[in-house]
């Protein structure tokens, strides 16, 4: 193996109940982690390419509008590699769905993360990435969430877990008992906030890696450690705007990102091969964030020149509509009215008028509850739409 860092994350130790858990070593080593020139100029180009999507973020005119459409496709990619089969449109048309029972059954997987990364975002602007801010952003994830078995929102476990087979005996992955996990979760509290000389991205994947090897809490340790990723990324100040989320890459390499992160914490661990993989995936996400925003820009740009040709009376209300669909891109009768305080044929007819500007078009069939999207803003982050979109 070319692993230049001979530090083995830690081993197999047996239990008294007759299985092995994984116990981690000191965190980091005694010595540090050994960075590769192969890993430093990976993380030069990273790092210039975070450096661009924050410049071009900071000029993006409503921001807050837009930033909610990332956490909604990090919310719907993070859930799936967890199972969740709710897709990003059922997430965007939950809040605007009038009868609960109508949503896609395990949306609320996702509209949960929604909460918890908003919760985290936030968070991040007065308090610390600590234990009990990880404690917090779990709370908010799990807390009435569907199906969660006995999850303990926000508490760290008192009892063994693992991954796969039946019983800890047949697991693919057994994490440190709960002795052990406290003190490594001490450890990688201090890692977080150390002043030393590993790179910021390249710790960002350490924390990430480290984490689902402690695997805290009885359930979502996966979701949580991919949102700590950018609750750190956001709070080291390396990008204004949170808008850098990883769990779409996670979930197209998923079997890939599984196999790395086995490999990190297996007792012959591939540290390099992890943080390659990471690197990797930071450089693909922000350039795709650099283009998605290069696009929203454009699109506003040429839609707002379109409403300058209305009216001065219907420019300014059909603008403020158009704002609001940025961060809800798939609206109802219901939603224009609650945005505007028109009347029900008043709603209708600026739907009819945003459906002539090509603002808005119908989304599936025609009928009672009719919904309305903002397709060619929609698709920028939704591939499936845009291709099934593609095909019509």
């Amino acid at each position: 193996m070319n692993n230049i860092n001979k530090h083995n994350i830690g081993r197999y130790i047996q239990q008294k109940e007759g299985y092995r858990a994984f116990t981690p070593f000191s965190f980091p080593p005694n010595g540090g982690f050994v960075i590769s020139p192969k890993l430093y100029k990976k993380h030069e180009e990273a790092i210039r390419l975070v450096g661009k999507l924050d410049g071009i973020t900071r000029l993006l005119p409503d921001k807050d509008y837009f930033t909610f459409m990332f956490v909604v496709k990090d919310a719907t990619y993070s859930s799936q590699i967890e199972g969740t089969k709710a897709t990003m449109q059922d997430a965007v048309a939950a809040p605007v769905t009038e009868e609960k029972n109508r949503k896609a059954p395990d949306v609320d997987d996702i509209e949960h993360y929604i909460q918890a990364a908003n919760y985290g975002t936030e968070r991040t602007k007065e308090f610390p990435v600590s234990l009990r801010f990880i404690r917090e952003l779990h709370e908010k994830l799990i807390t009435g969430a569907r199906a969660t078995q006995l999850a303990y929102p926000g508490e760290f476990r008192h009892s063994q877990n693992w991954i796969g087979g039946r019983t800890p005996a047949d697991a693919s992955f057994v994490p440190p008992a709960p002795d052990d996990m406290n003190k490594s979760l001490h450890e990688l509290e201090k890692f977080i906030h150390a002043n030393d000389d590993y790179p910021s991205l390249i710790r960002a994947g350490l924390i990430h890696a480290q984490f689902e090897t402690i695997h805290p809490f009885t359930d979502g340790n996966g979701r949580t450690g991919r949102m700590l990723i950018t609750m750190y990324i956001h709070h080291a100040g390396l990008l204004e705007e949170p808008v850098l989320y990883l769990s779409s890459y996670f979930k197209k390499y998923q079997k890939l990102y599984y196999q790395k992160l086995q490999g990190y914490h297996d007792e012959d661990s591939d540290i390099d091969g992890w943080l390659e993989f990471f690197l990797e995936g930071v450089v693909e996400i922000a350039n795709s964030s650099i283009e998605t925003c290069t696009k929203i820009t454009a699109l506003r740009d040429r839609d707002f020149a379109k409403m300058q040709k209305l009216g001065n009376k219907s420019a300014a209300s059909t603008l403020e509509i158009v704002r609001k669909l940025f961060s809800q891109p798939i609206v109802g009768v219901a939603e224009i009215m609650k945005w505007t305080g028109f009347t029900a044929p008043g709603a209708y007819n600026v739907i009819e008028r945003l459906k002539g500007l090509k603002i808005l078009e119908a989304l599936g069939d025609v009928g009672y509850d009719q919904k309305y999207v903002y397709a060619d803003y929609y698709e920028i982050f939704d591939e499936a739409f845009r291709d099934e979109r593609t095909k019509k």
